[in-house]
């Protein structure tokens, strides 16, 4: 956690125009964020016509709100308006919910990579929508 998000990184990724947040609120207060990635900052290597979705978050008392929903429509809309191909994300192999809401938004497993917490080994299925 310390070197994925202390403040030089958080910086550095706010500063790269290849890079974009977009916060949800409810009523006053952050709910959550959409983090989008395009061209060479992809966290996977994949051509100029994706958008990647490297991370969603709704702060647990949110949940079951539709903000998730909302946030995975802005990122298509996103992506249509740049004439993107596709739109992409990893998720946790184990986040079972996640894999099924994604599904239900019509991403389907198109590979996977491993990735480490720690000293442990994960693996994050790569889920695609095409949009053409």
């Amino acid at each position: 956690m310390e070197k994925a998000f202390n403040l030089q990184q958080l910086e550095k990724e706010l500063s790269n125009t290849s890079s974009e947040f977009y916060f949800i609120y409810s009523y006053s207060e952050i709910a959550g964020y959409l983090k989008l990635n395009a061209n060479e900052v992809q966290t996977e290597i994949m051509d100029n016509d994706s958008l990647e979705i490297e991370r969603i978050y709704i702060k647990k008392k949110f949940h079951k709100q539709g903000l998730g929903k909302y946030l995975i429509h802005k990122a298509i809309e996103i992506a249509i308006e740049r004439n993107k191909e596709k739109i992409w994300l990893g998720v946790w192999e184990k986040n079972e919910s996640a894999i099924t809401f994604y599904k239900k938004m019509d991403f389907v497993q198109t590979g996977a990579h491993s990735f480490y917490m720690g000293d442990e080994e994960q693996i994050d299925f790569i889920m695609t929508k095409t949009l053409i």
